[in-house]
């Protein structure tokens, strides 16, 4: 399998194994869906690593099998390719972005999807589209420019540059900048911690983020009451103030 799912402690790694530079063809795009799908539906997942090993987490498209496809072939493709990421980037859950060595074009879109990007000290991301003569397919000209700015973005995918990870951490393309051999263990404690909250709460601040920066700002606000009016109806809200009144801040514990 070029991609594989794997869980433990509430924490699930949605690996890239497709040497040597995870190149991501037609087949990965597939699995990708599959998996954020699964990791979706599963109760043992709790929180998402989204990683592609020590060495790249991923070099971008498959060139070679881009090369053959006409306009009519990528007009049925680039749908589910977004759809792909999409379903990455709709996952309910805590998902954070291990980056080690490359991440560019589909690479640097698919940690785009990600709620947290946690990159090697000598990570390079960027979307190189543009020396294809090409645009970011997979979401990046929408989700680089609604995460770091429009001209910041456009400058990315205009010059096709790659960005160091110290740079992509000053734009805001990354949010922690660790050495290359900590990526994957620091990762996985950020979503371990996470992976022991409230579920249902979690859930409800990521789409009430995401969805909300969708649309104008009283929409957004209703967006929130809703979500915050509905958790009065979980255990994890009456599990959390019963604790903070008879424990303090900070010490519930839930299932």
């Amino acid at each position: 399998m070029t991609v594989t799912l794997e869980a433990s402690d509430g924490v699930g790694t949605i690996r890239l194994d497709r040497p040597p530079m995870n190149a991501l063809d037609v087949a990965t795009q597939d699995r990708l869906r599959e998996l954020a799908e699964e990791a979706t539906r599963r109760d043992d997942v709790r929180a998402v690593v989204l990683y592609g090993g020590e060495k790249v987490f991923a070099a971008g498209a498959d060139i070679k099998e881009m090369q053959v496809m006409d306009h009519a072939a990528m007009v049925v493709r680039s749908r589910a390719l977004q759809d792909s990421f999409t379903a990455v980037a709709r996952i309910p859950k805590p998902v954070v972005a291990a980056v080690t060595g490359y991440a560019l074009g589909g690479g640097c879109e698919l940690a785009l999807c990600a709620d947290f990007r946690i990159a090697a000290d000598d990570a390079r991301l960027g979307q190189p589209e543009i020396l294809l003569g090409l645009i970011p397919g997979a979401g990046g000209t929408q989700r680089l420019a609604r995460l770091v700015g429009p001209s910041r973005a456009k400058d990315l995918i205009f010059t096709g540059r790659h960005v160091k990870a110290e740079e992509a951490l000053t734009i805001g393309l990354v949010d922690r900048v660790v050495p290359a051999a900590e990526v994957y263990e620091q990762a996985h404690a950020w979503a371990a911690r996470l992976a022991k909250g409230p579920a249902l709460a979690l859930r409800a601040a990521k789409e009430s983020v995401d969805a909300g920066l969708e649309t104008d700002l009283d929409t957004g606000l209703t967006i929130e009451r809703n979500w915050f009016a509905g958790l009065f109806a979980t255990e994890d809200r009456e599990r959390g103030v019963r604790s903070f009144v008879e424990e303090g801040p900070g010490k519930a514990k839930f299932l």
